[in-house]
């Protein structure tokens, strides 16, 4: 007994004086070693750097905040924003929520853990030092972080709720002035490690409303239309640097009639999500689409999803360019191992799909603006492979289809010439 007593003490102070070196004692993240950084602006369908095209090669690594709230894995958010930096990646789509859950941002309507906002604020800071922009995303749709789901059950425990049902996250007025006080939290947020106000942070490539936005109650979209506008709207208000996405997963809607045969199915047109009635709004710089055709057909062979993919990425780059004049990111795209017979070289002709129809659009100056692989994950974590995660570098071929896509966009911005550093390094290498 009296080891322990000695022993608790002991191994709190170390926790104490790991957690202050990761988030108060790494100089290279104080505000003047920052690397020099623009905000990333918009020109009808393309996104814009300086003046400059920019087009985007990008992956999710949705975990990064959680993983940086304990000493012992923020380690692999270091690594994998290097492992990006490394492969010519330049956006990493992440989550900026954790709604009531262990390890939660926000505990409680308005009430955050400064532990877990420290976590993120290093995050933010890590990626700018390696030259990675950040797609944050604001609410999960899905229960897991909390998402709608815990909106509506803090709600409905303070008696305020006008429904148990998780749509009331769109429209009773007690949940949405508890999200609006989270997003203006969010975004006003000054950085403890590099003394930025998020909304002023030029690593933050956009704000996502909300991860695969969904409100089955309401099959017309009003409701959720509704909801999109609103919020828009209060973001710009509070930021008007930053570029602004609605998360959506792109299955069209009611208002689309001739584009119903496109989605997936039937179902996909009864969600309350419009795809191009909801990325219309003005205050909505660019539109999001997500790409699972394994997930959405397990009864269609190899080439079958492939050519589902392939016809659904150039109905929604068509819409960018004739339609809605906007950018069009493609913010998650994956091809699970779980399936029946799978092989590696099944997902790197799906991803090679992806990317050439990018490239092909980039060309032209498209709308089609980059693609995001579902997800990068590094070594030891196990328990987040959900049958897409990849480890980049554990397969050559893998690894090297993703980069030549990085060298094949930056040529585009720049040419040759103008790659720089590392970047420069891996594409000379490479053949157009």
């Amino acid at each position: 007994m009296a080891g322990n007593g000695l022993l608790y003490p002991l191994l709190g102070f170390t926790s104490c004086l790991a957690f202050m070196y990761m988030f108060l004692g790494d100089l290279s993240f104080t505000s003047y070693k920052q690397p020099k950084m623009s905000f990333v602006d918009t020109n009808g369908a393309q996104f814009m750097v300086d003046g400059k095209a920019f087009y985007v090669n990008g992956w999710n690594s949705y975990w990064l905040m959680y993983l940086a709230t304990d000493y012992n894995t923020a380690p692999r958010v270091r690594e994998v924003l290097q492992l990006g930096a490394k492969m010519g990646l330049t956006v990493c789509r992440t989550w900026a929520f954790n709604d009531g859950a262990y390890n939660a941002l926000q505990i409680s309507p308005g009430q955050f853990d400064e532990r877990v906002f420290r976590a993120l604020d290093h995050v933010i800071a890590e990626a700018r030092l390696h030259g990675i922009r950040l797609i944050l995303s604001l609410v999960n749709n899905l229960h897991n972080f909390g998402g709608k789901t815990q909106y509506v059950k803090w709600a409905w425990e303070e008696g305020v709720a006008l429904s148990a049902s998780n749509d009331s996250f769109f429209f009773d007025p007690s949940i949405r002035s508890y999200f609006k006080n989270y997003v203006k939290a969010i975004l006003t947020r000054k950085n403890s490690a590099t003394g930025i106000e998020y909304r002023d942070d030029p690593t933050i490539f956009a704000w996502e409303l909300m991860n695969e936005p969904r409100c089955f109650s309401d099959p017309s979209g009003d409701t959720l239309q509704d909801w999109i506008e609103e919020m828009a709207g209060f973001v710009k208000k509070i930021d008007k640097k930053h570029l602004l996405t609605v998360g959506l997963e792109g299955f069209y809607g009611r208002t689309s009639p001739g584009k119903l045969n496109l989605n997936p199915a039937e179902w996909a047109g009864a969600f309350g999500t419009d795809f191009i009635r909801n990325s219309k709004i003005p205050t909505i710089d660019f539109a999001s689409v997500h790409v699972y055709p394994d997930h959405w057909f397990d009864d269609l062979d190899l080439e079958d999803q492939i050519k589902f993919a392939s016809k659904w990425v150039k109905s929604h780059i068509e819409d960018g360019d004739n339609e809605l004049k906007k950018p069009i990111l493609f913010t998650e795209f994956g091809l699970s191992a779980n399936q029946k017979n799978f092989q590696p070289l099944h997902r790197e002709k799906f991803y090679k799909t992806i990317y050439d129809l990018i490239y092909k659009s980039a060309k032209k100056k498209g709308s089609g603006a980059g693609a995001f692989v579902w997800q990068f994950i590094v070594g030891g974590m196990e328990e987040y492979e959900d049958g897409n995660g990849i480890v980049p570098w554990e397969r050559a071929s893998t690894y090297s289809i993703i980069t030549e896509q990085s060298c094949r966009l930056a040529r585009i911005q720049g040419g040759q010439d103008q790659l720089q550093g590392s970047l420069k390094d891996l594409c000379s290498k490479m053949v157009n």
